[in-house]
Order: structure tokens, then C-alpha cells, then sequence
């Protein structure tokens, strides 16, 4: 007997990373985000400000230099420890800004309300927003308000931008890390990401864990007016926590980066809440979390102005740019191996910003 198979009608499966539909995981700001943006998205629209790949836009109008960004806020719930969506809405939006070196002048926003969503929620989220603008400095200029029916929009969502203006000699952008640049953060990483977390779970731990969601811009000045263009990157590690983060910042600017384990600071409840989780805590999302790429001579004098503020205490250097493997983060443990630090493929948690 013969067997004949019909080779034509045989396909390969869709690869793993091409799917027909959204998936949460699009939203995580890991490797299927950075394939929407670089498959989709820039194709379409592509323009050199938008290829910088930076938090936002840097445009040059009539000799000034203005930084431009939107952003969009969909976290669940809308209510958590150290936060709320009105309040994350604003300092998300103002670091953006800071990232791009600007100085933020002012926000638009636009509430996209479901049907039934308790008016005294809104009051709260809209009151939020108000103080959390006055408190930096930065008005609310504009706006837009639509209502979806019930079932459809989870409360509230919030889409906001800004625009700020970059004083002279700043010149921060994704693609100016170098081989030599020392990296630096503020502070402690994955709390935003655990305490959301302890809400949807109902988990309790000792110690209580509160989002660290907080505007950086005026931490971001202090270290600009020591280490002026000597800072090469600015980002904040959020969706997709510090090592989506690192992971493009390798890829624009075609270095390799080097982590110190020991060095990067996470908080000890945090670290006991990811392993019972099983969740890295370098992937963990922040919301008041600063990485700066500074060059190695200016590296002390902008430790010390980050440890000055309220926001930078706990400040430490983390790992250094290098000019081997290219495009790829590397981790030096604890115990002295090294691993690679990759683009997080999947969605550790949703709706977290």
C-alpha cells in the first residue's frame, strides 16, 4: 500500500510570536509590545521623531526644544496601596517627560468613564489628579470626557499627554549609551508591581507594601544641573520592569549592558512576595523609578545629588555599558554566574498601569 500525503496542504503553525488577536501580553511592555511597535506601528508611522523610540517626541520649534508625550492608563484596581489612576495618571505622564530631559509645563487629559461607575469614585480619581498636578507644578490645560456603556470600560480609563521644554545642553535619547556609561537608579524596584498585586490577591505581608508611584522630574533636574550632557539616558523601568527596559535601550543604541546583582536594590518583603509568586522582580513594573546612563567620570557626582532628594536615598549604581555583545543585557548573580537578561516574552501582570 502507498501512502501519499498531500505536501501542499501542510502548513507550519503561526510562530509563536505572530498571533491573530491582542493578547494582553501586547500590553506588558515586553517583547510582543516592542513587536507591535516595530511591526506595526512604526511602519505606519514612521518619522524620525517617533524613531527615536523615546518616551516621547523631542521637536524643534522656533529654537526651543519641546519634549511631546501621550499616555494611556487602564491599571486595575483603580484604588491601591500609595495611589489611585488619578494620581499614577499625572506622574506617569510628567516622567515621561523628565525622561527626555524636559522640564514639564503642562498636561492634557481625557476620561473615558463607564456607565455606572459611582460618582463618588470619580470625585476621588478627579480630586487625585488635581492635587497630584498642583503638587508638581504642572497644570491641566485641557481635556475630553466620553461614557461607554456599562460592562464596557471597567471604571475608568485615563489618556493623558504633556509637553515640556528641554533646557540647552541637555541631550538625553536611548541611542547615546556608551560603552564605559555607568547605570544608576534611585531606588528599589518592583514595589508598584507587588503592591498592585497584594490588592487583586488579597495577599498581606508584614511589612506594607505601598505603589511607588511619584514624579521624578525634580530629582532628574538635580542630577542634569551636575552632570549636564554627561547623562546619555534617561527611562523609567514600568511595564515590563527594569529588564524590558535595559533590553531596548541595548537594542537602540547597540551596546551591551552588565548588571551587578548584589547591587540592585529590592526591598526584602518584595523579594519573599516574587519568589512565593514566582514572579522576577526585574521584570516587576515601577512607577517612580529612574534609570540614568551617566558618563564614569560623573558618575559619583550624580549618585550623590540623587541620593539628596527625598526620591534618590537609596540610589545605587547597577551595572555598566560595554561594547561586547552588543544588543544583550547580562547578569551577574550573587554567587558569581551570569545569565542573560531578555526581553520578557509573556505577561506577568496585566493591567498595571
Amino acid at each position: 500500500m502507498t501512502l501519499k500525503v498531500d505536501l501542499a496542504g501542510l502548513q507550519c503553525p503561526i510562530p509563536i510570536s505572530e498571533y491573530p488577536h491582542i493578547t494582553l501580553a501586547h500590553g506588558g511592555g515586553g517583547r510582543l509590545t516592542q513587536m507591535l511597535i516595530e511591526k506595526m506601528f512604526l511602519p505606519s508611522f514612521a518619522n524620525p521623531a517617533l524613531e527615536m523610540l523615546h518616551d516621547g517626541a523631542i521637536l524643534d520649534v522656533d529654537g526651543a526644544r519641546l519634549a511631546f508625550s501621550t499616555d494611556s492608563f487602564v491599571i486595575h484596581p483603580i484604588f491601591f496601596p500609595g495611589g489611585d489612576i488619578g494620581s499614577l495618571a499625572v506622574h506617569g505622564t510628567v516622567n515621561d517627560l523628565a525622561m527626555c530631559g524636559a522640564r514639564p509645563l503642562a498636561l492634557a487629559s481625557a476620561l473615558i468613564l463607564e456607565e455606572g461607575l459611582p460618582m463618588q469614585d470619580l470625585w476621588r480619581v478627579v480630586q487625585s489628579m488635581q492635587q497630584a498636578a498642583q503638587n508638581v507644578g504642572v497644570p491641566i490645560v485641557t481635556g475630553d470626557t466620553k461614557v461607554v456603556d456599562r460592562g464596557k470600560g471597567d471604571g475608568v480609563f485615563i489618556n493623558t499627554a504633556g509637553i515640556g521644554v528641554i533646557p540647552a545642553g541637555t541631550r538625553v535619547a536611548p541611542t547615546r549609551a556608551q560603552p564605559g556609561d555607568l547605570v544608576l537608579i534611585n531606588g528599589a524596584m518592583a514595589l508598584h508591581g507587588i503592591a498592585i498585586m497584594s490588592v487583586r490577591e488579597g495577599i498581606t505581608f508584614e511589612t506594607a507594601l505601598q505603589s511607588d508611584s511619584a514624579p521624578l522630574h525634580d530629582l532628574v533636574a538635580r542630577v542634569l544641573a551636575v552632570a549636564g550632557d554627561r547623562v546619555h539616558v534617561l527611562r523609567d523601568p514600568t511595564r515590563g520592569g527594569l529588564a524590558s527596559a535595559l533590553n531596548e535601550i541595548a537594542a537602540s543604541a547597540k551596546v551591551g549592558i552588565r548588571l551587578d546583582e548584589a547591587q540592585i536594590p529590592i526591598d526584602d518583603a518584595v523579594r519573599g512576595a516574587c519568589e512565593i509568586l514566582g514572579l522576577d522582580p526585574l521584570y516587576v513594573a515601577n512607577e517612580g523609578k529612574c534609570l540614568i546612563f551617566v558618563a564614569r567620570e560623573m558618575a559619583d557626582a550624580a549618585l550623590a545629588a540623587m541620593r539628596a532628594h527625598p526620591l534618590g536615598k537609596d540610589a545605587a549604581i547597577i551595572g555598566q555599558v560595554v561594547a561586547d555583545h552588543p544588543g544583550k543585557v547580562y547578569l551577574r548573580s550573587r554567587i558569581g554566574g551570569v545569565r542573560v537578561v531578555d526581553m520578557l516574552s509573556g505577561e506577568q501582570l496585566p493591567r498595571i498601569c
